[in-house]
């Protein structure tokens, strides 16, 4: 079969216009980007009466990949080849992981977004202008204190790190300042990747523009001398920084290859961030839909518990179904099996995978009161025997598994699995729990997460984090929800333990103040906020040949 980018360059696309009429768009809202991409003016509706929201989800997730964002356009083609009007809603591609370890996030094979290299390289620029207003804000920071700190901003205290849209370690810890008085006062800085900035989780929880600029001024960007936090509206920093947002705030629309309309808006990682495309986004849909198909990112651990309790919660959104998506090839890696050996005949080691699956399963319908379906993504080389294996013991939990071939066939392969969305939303009448009460303190709020999603133990804290987070609470932001930024390949924060572990400890190192955006991080283990590039990054694959085509992108 040809290669991702060879499918999409030589699909016949549709006019942008006609995926607007699809999507059920008035034309006075579409504000083309060329003939394939618009923008949009979200329209007025109530989505809270209007379509259901289907959540697809993942096992934790595995070098041989599980195919969540392939899926997910796969069962959106598949809802509209059934006569039902369905809208596909996902995040936008960081140029981090498309140059580094990961490689685009537009789906494969037969069930892709197009155009996809567009949409992974720049796209309609919403990347650039959320790393300009926080950049923005950065240099209004230390342009403050060159000019006299009316602030007395205490710049050992200053918590607003600048960002790039790469994946470049070298910048993790850096000084600025240097070269003498007329550059400012020296002192150390750090980068964030561009998907982990307060700013991309504000855009994407953001009801409208006011809210927008309502929750830029809200940052917290520093703490005085005398101990007074110091936000973006003291530097009156939010309206030009909400002006540089003014068109990034709208949605984005393409298509899929089965021509079902995409709103693709928003880019958060789940594994540092909140992982949830826009609910500016996720509410037009739902307004103009019979079915919202949307994701989150990375497993369920990680995605799906901060799609609920952060963007559920804050916006007031209830999902129908949880689709989770896994391989046979993923579940015999979470048996012990490494990649030369995947796609042996080895029951035994699917049989200890499984484990991973049964345990997001349980998280789903246990502590959050979804009902679940299991998409197994079908690979060639799967065995029958296998695929019972899985549906005998996911029957344990009274769960569907599904076997979609949409990677080979796009949406006709997934139509079994829409059926299947169809009738199991249908009978979705259940109420949407969370993982914590909103009144509980953070650290409980915490060890929850860590108790009943991870199966730890409990939580431990490093030095200071505890009384910053009580500080956090005396301030006002005891009420936040917390977003947990942990390794996303294993429910501990030892990405080498797969399956399901248990007896563990979740360690949170240091915790960040996200009030714009409505919550704390709690950083556990080893992971960083700006990733480095691997040994041999996709960029050394990605190249334009010379009739102007992008090729190597996967």
């Amino acid at each position: 079969m040809p290669s991702d980018s060879e499918i999409a360059r030589a699909a016949k696309l549709e006019p942008i216009a006609v995926i607007a009429e699809r999507a059920g768009l008035d034309p006075g809202l579409i504000e083309p980007y060329g003939r394939f991409k618009a923008k949009f003016k979200p329209p007025l509706g109530d989505a809270a009466r209007a379509g259901q929201l289907i959540l697809v989800t993942g096992i934790s997730p595995t070098p041989p990949g599980e195919g969540k964002t392939t899926t997910t356009i796969g069962l959106g083609d598949a809802l509209n080849l059934l006569g039902h009007k369905s809208i596909v809603c996902l995040r936008e591609p960081s140029m981090g992981p498309v140059f580094g370890k990961k490689g685009g996030a537009t789906g494969g094979g037969l069930a892709q977004v197009v155009p996809m290299d567009e949409i992974n390289l720049h796209f309609t620029g919403d990347f650039a202008a959320v790393a300009q207003a926080h950049n923005l804000l950065a240099a209004l920071i230390d342009n403050h204190i060159h000019h006299g700190n009316l602030l007395d901003i205490d710049v050992r205290r200053i918590s607003w790190r600048r960002v790039l849209d790469l994946n470049d370690r070298a910048l993790r810890e850096t000084v600025v300042g240097l070269g003498g008085a007329a550059n400012g006062f020296p002192r150390q800085d750090r980068f964030d990747i561009v998907v982990a900035s307060e700013l991309m989780a504000i855009l994407c929880l953001a009801s409208d523009l006011q809210d927008l600029k309502h929750r830029i001024g809200a940052i917290v960007v520093a703490t005085s001398r005398t101990g007074h936090l110091v936000r973006a509206s003291d530097l009156k920093a939010h309206g030009a920084m909400a002006a540089l947002l003014k068109e990034a705030i709208k949605p984005n629309l393409v298509q899929t290859l089965g021509g079902t309309p995409t709103f693709i808006h928003g880019g958060p990682f789940a594994n540092i961030a909140h992982g949830c495309s826009s609910v500016i986004a996720t509410r037009a849909a739902l307004a103009l839909s019979e079915y919202t198909v949307t994701e989150a990112g990375f497993g369920a651990d990680l995605g799906a518990e901060k799609f609920i309790d952060i963007k559920c919660r804050s916006a007031g959104l209830k999902p129908a179904v949880a689709v989770i998506v896994a391989t046979v090839r993923a579940l015999k890696y979470h048996g012990g099996l490494n990649a030369p050996h995947l796609g042996e005949d080895n029951l035994e080691a699917l049989g200890r995978g499984l484990v991973n699956l049964e345990r997001h399963a349980a998280n789903l319908s246990g502590c959050f009161g979804l009902p679940v379906i299991v998409a197994l993504n079908h690979f060639q080389g799967d065995r029958p025997s296998e695929f019972e294996l899985i549906k005998t013991r996911m029957a344990h939990q009274g769960v569907p598994v599904i076997e979609g071939r949409h990677w080979a066939e796009g949406g006709a392969g997934a139509l079994d699995l829409a059926r299947e969305v169809v009738r199991v939303a249908a009978e979705s009448k259940g109420e949407l729990r969370f993982a914590y009460p909103r009144d509980a303190s953070l650290v409980e709020k915490i060890e929850s997460i860590a108790k009943r999603i991870y199966h730890a133990e409990g939580a431990s804290f490093g030095a200071g984090v505890a009384k910053q987070l009580a500080g956090y609470a005396e301030a006002g932001f005891g009420h936040l929800p917390v977003c947990i930024a942990k390794t996303p390949y294993s429910f501990s924060t030892d990405e080498s333990r797969r399956g399901a572990p248990t007896g563990h400890t979740l360690n949170i190192r240091e915790v960040r103040l996200s009030a714009g955006a409505g919550f704390v991080v709690a950083i556990s283990g080893d992971v960083l906020t700006m990733p480095g590039l691997p040994v041999n990054p996709a960029s050394l694959q990605i190249d334009i040949d010379a009739d102007g085509e992008i090729i190597g992108l996967s």
